[in-house]
């Protein structure tokens, strides 16, 4: 059965705008645990734009689920992954300037650099999946990075403005994660995924995991975060 791994990042977001103390996003886990996800996952970025490393230091620590850590390829990142030591680590592009991760990795033009990262991450029993566009060739390189497995961009299916992009897309998202699957990566995917388009990528032979925030915290806003969480498990799981 496929898992929902459950994206804070925005509960910190809220936080930091005003620099208070609240709203907590280890209580944010707390109910996330309670309304039956699988996982939590926040982004920790250079810039701690939201997420701070309290945080991710606090759910690791205080929450049951497995803790899944996405960040950005660098050393110092690979560092704190290796003190906090969660369930994963999903290497991420990172950019300043950008809203919210934009595309996936290019691992075949960093594939030296990403695969002396994965050695390391692997070294303290971390899972190591890599966030890629859905294509064929960041698939394999993946794989080349000795990765665990890959979290495919569901951007460009999630944002689609016609049934025809939707179809193409879809497609993509199709023989990327077959190729996944042939290469015995474990297949997750993420990005815009929301309750009206989820319920497809959850069908795709071989999923895993599927990671999402965003949506569900807007949901949140008008039914509360454990019937909002609670309904995307029903989309995710049946």
């Amino acid at each position: 059965m496929v898992k929902l791994g459950v994206n804070i990042d925005h509960v910190a977001t809220l936080r930091q705008a005003r620099r208070e103390n609240f709203p907590d996003p280890l209580e944010a886990a707390r109910i996330v645990q309670r309304a039956g996800a699988d996982g939590i996952t926040v982004h920790l970025r250079e810039d701690r734009r939201h997420i701070q490393d309290k945080d991710v230091w606090a759910i690791r620590k205080k929450i049951n689920l497995p803790l899944n850590l996405e960040m950005a390829a660098t050393e110092t990142m690979t560092a704190l992954a290796c003190q906090v030591r969660p369930k994963e680590v999903c290497l991420v592009p990172e950019k300043r300037e950008e809203l919210t991760t934009e595309g996936g990795l290019d691992v075949a033009k960093n594939l030296d650099s990403l695969k002396k990262k994965t050695s390391i991450l692997k070294k303290t029993s971390i899972l190591v999946s890599i966030f890629v566009d859905p294509s064929i060739r960041q698939v394999r390189a993946a794989a080349l990075a000795q990765a665990d497995g890959v979290e495919l961009h569901t951007g460009l299916y999630a944002e689609a403005v016609s049934p025809e992009v939707r179809k193409r897309e879809f497609e993509k998202l199709i023989i990327a994660g077959k190729e996944a699957r042939r290469l015995g990566l474990i297949l997750n995917a993420g990005h815009g995924l929301n309750y009206s388009n989820v319920s497809r990528v959850a069908r795709i032979p071989g999923m895993h995991e599927l990671n999402i925030g965003f949506s569900i915290l807007s949901r949140a806003l008008f039914v509360g975060l454990e019937s909002a969480v609670q309904e995307m498990v029903r989309k995710v799981k049946t």
